[in-house]
């Protein structure tokens, strides 16, 4: 039983069995309170579940990727509870999770706000149901994907489905159960942070 938090787009979370059933999920496509929901659709999603914490066997962590603010709430959230509860992290590529079940060439593309889109393109699955990755994820302004996805008219695009935990768990557990690597430790940010840390005081002179 995996509990799966993401919020790179807005917030979701969902707790999944090894048979695929989604237990319960609660989400929201609000782009800017991460923070204020997620503690609440953790336990809530639990609650709906009708599970103990000592009932999951692990926790799925979005990767991305996504805007810094938003990401890094759900990274932060599934670590802490990861770590709290003693569970494994399985941390996994949201585009991925996009991608799962597609048949054919595809195109991922997310929401990267400042009139940009984050993009992922993939040759179907392979025989284990797991999505092939042909390249990024990477950035593009969404006025330019065309000309940015390398073979674009290759793939059909996929930019309109919302991101939902439960497709993570389902990849998480494909992941597992075929000896597949989860993805890095590292938040696919993709860009620089809008707030950035002073390089020190200025030197005052007279």
């Amino acid at each position: 039983m995996l509990l799966a938090i993401d919020t790179s787009a807005g917030t979701t979370v969902a707790v999944v069995g090894t048979d695929g059933v989604v237990r319960a999920e609660r989400d929201s496509l609000d782009t800017r309170k991460h923070a204020e929901v997620v503690g609440d659709f953790i336990h809530s999603t639990l609650a709906d579940a009708g599970i103990a914490v000592t009932d999951l066997t692990g926790v799925v962590a979005g990767m991305g990727p996504g805007p810094f603010t938003g990401l890094r709430v759900g990274i932060v959230a599934a670590r802490t509870f990861a770590f709290g509860a003693g569970l494994p992290l399985f941390p996994v590529v949201t585009h991925d999770a996009l991608a799962l079940g597609e048949t054919e060439p595809v195109v991922i593309a997310t929401d990267a706000r400042r009139k940009e889109l984050y993009w992922s393109t993939y040759e179907g699955s392979d025989a284990a149901g797991l999505p092939v990755l042909v390249e990024g994820p990477a950035l593009a302004s969404a006025a330019e994907l065309a000309t940015s996805v390398p073979g674009f008219e290759h793939f059909a695009l996929r930019d309109t489905e919302p991101v939902h935990a439960s497709r993570l768990a389902r990849l998480a557990h494909l992941l597992r159960d075929n000896d597949r690597p989860f993805a890095g430790e590292e938040a696919l940010y993709l860009r620089s942070p809008d707030v950035t840390l002073s390089a020190g005081p200025k030197r005052v002179t007279a």
